[in-house]
């Protein structure tokens, strides 16, 4: 099961190695949940997937798709929010990406006037 959280970029840390090949990273947002406090979120990515937050900096608004991975080690339970794509909110310093369609305004398109009448043929095919 995926979820999905909007916040601001607070925090990315460096890529490290665990073992010979594991590559992880981690990142923190601030949640953009409207609560009384402050909901830090921190994320985790691994393999391929650490340089998907290389291009966002801190301070950007960002919209975070992740699933909720948990494991079993030693009598502990242990719990990750694991990211797996990240992308910048819309309207948040107009860098993200705009459908074509929302880059027009109502402006450009005709509107009809009081004076436009519908002609005979128009209202003889309606059903009702």
């Amino acid at each position: 099961m995926s979820y999905e959280i909007t916040g601001t970029l607070v925090k990315k840390y460096e890529t490290e190695t665990k073992g010979e090949s594991f590559r992880v990273r981690d990142f923190v947002i601030k949640a953009n949940d409207g609560g009384q406090y402050d909901n830090f979120v921190k994320f985790q990515t691994t393999q391929d997937r650490t340089a998907i937050i290389d291009e966002y900096n801190e301070g950007d608004e960002i919209k975070v798709h992740f699933d909720l991975r948990g494991r079993q080690w030693q009598e502990k339970y242990f719990t990750n929010l694991n990211a797996w794509r990240v992308e910048k909110v819309a309207g948040a310093g107009g860098d993200a990406a705009k459908p074509a369609a929302a880059a027009e305004s109502f402006s450009d398109f005709p509107t009809a006037s009081t004076t436009d009448e519908p002609t005979a043929e128009a209202s003889d095919d309606l059903p009702f």
